[in-house]
């Protein structure tokens, strides 16, 4: 049995985003008599267990259990200090760092010390890579470490794999993108139970009912759909699914254009009920200003919605739009970004032409289940990145 050390900020039960779904998704369907899968992330809240195992993972905590920045920061040492710590003890056989702005320094700092020890680096970044990299300048020199040390670097998307390139790295690297639990999202609820979400949302004949979801920040770009909302009729409204720091300023904003009505901020909704909350409403939209990929606009096409999006980072990966990708399969459509008449357009245009509107939910879905289920992505990483490390022969 193998041994492997991963480092991430931030894990199960708080503050789970795309890369922290990921990683249990994939562990999980790793057998654990080949695997044995160690974790260091950082503990955001006092109440958190130092030490516990969480599915296939035995997860370790350190730091002072809150949000903080100070906290965060500190992760990048506290976390290669208690690394090496366990390492006397367990020997792992490979350390696998998730997102190089938040788990590279630790990383770099181990191998440091242990450069025999193969490692992974996996990116997962949401952010654009400039803004990663204004943010890691007091920490260059390991930061540019952490991409050039790797032996294997797994990246979410093209544009993310592109970005390693820039960033030095020569070796191998495989573009495995992140899944969607496709049973759950596809699933067909029985009629009464999506309209119990609609009584509970206000959705009366006749509604249309636009969705997001996604964390309350600049880069989800929630305000242009909020601005678009002005040029579509009365009866389109917005549901929010998601909370963040720029909530109450998105509140504001929507008081602002006298919008509080066709509006609902819902806040976060859990795992289990967010399928539903999805078929609730009839178009799925996120014009990300950047994404490294963005679990949740796979999840919409597993869910059934046309989905309207730019075509930013990793979004190019899977979003096809009838005028920009005519030699493409179309499996949505897109904006640029900052653009809110654009999405109003796209909006009228969804409603306008329903049979295009079914076969691209059509090609949309059968993307997503040929490409994005857990079980192939979990497949990938076992055989392209994992057999590779332990038998480089593979």
């Amino acid at each position: 049995m193998k041994k492997i050390l991963f480092l991430s900020l931030a894990y199960f039960p708080k503050h789970v985003g795309g890369a922290e779904v990921a990683i249990k998704e994939i562990t999980n369907r790793i057998a654990p008599e080949d695997i044995e899968f160690h974790m260091v992330t950082l503990a955001l809240g006092k109440e958190l267990s130092k030490e516990e195992k969480i599915g296939n993972v035995i997860v370790h905590r350190v730091g002072f259990g809150n949000t903080g920045i100070l906290n965060k920061f500190l992760f990048q040492f506290l976390a290669a200090w208690k690394s090496l710590s366990l390492h006397r003890i367990h020997r792992y056989d490979a350390l696998w760092a998730v997102m190089a702005h938040s788990a590279g320094v630790p990383a770099a700092l181990f191998k440091l010390y242990h450069p025999r020890v193969p490692y992974i680096l996996t990116l997962q970044e949401g952010d654009p890579p400039e803004r990663i990299e204004r943010m890691m300048l007091p920490l260059w020199p390991l930061f540019s470490h952490a991409f050039k040390k790797a032996d294997i670097v797994q990246a979410i998307s093209v544009f993310l794999g592109k970005w390693v390139r820039r960033r030095g790295f020569k070796g191998l690297l495989e573009v495995i993108p992140n899944g969607v639990n496709i049973k759950h999202f596809s699933q067909e609820y029985a009629e009464r139970a999506v309209g119990e979400i609609k009584d509970k949302l206000g959705k009366r004949m006749g509604d249309i009912f636009l969705v997001t979801t996604s964390r309350l920040v600049h880069k989800n770009a929630v305000d242009d759909i909020i601005a678009a909302l002005r040029f579509l009729p009365e009866n389109i409204k917005l549901i929010i699914l998601g909370s963040g720091p720029l909530e109450k300023k998105l509140k504001l904003q929507a008081k602002g254009y006298k919008l509080e009505t066709r509006i609902q901020f819902m806040g976060h909704i859990g795992h289990e009920e967010m399928p539903k909350y999805l078929k609730a409403c009839d178009i799925f939209i996120r014009p990300s200003r950047s994404e490294g990929m963005g679990n949740s606009f796979i999840e919409a096409m597993a869910a059934g919605l046309p989905v309207i999006a730019t075509q930013e980072g990793g979004i190019a990966d899977f979003l096809f739009d009838e005028k920009r990708n005519p030699d493409k399969p179309i499996t949505g459509f897109a904006v640029d970004t900052d653009s809110p008449e654009q999405i109003a357009a796209q909006v009228k245009h969804v409603m306008d032409h329903p049979e295009k509107v079914r076969a691209v939910i059509a090609t949309a879905r059968a993307m997503v289940m040929e490409k994005y289920d857990w079980d192939l992505i979990a497949r990938d990483m076992r055989e392209k990145v994992f057999a590779r490390l332990f038998e480089p022969s593979v």
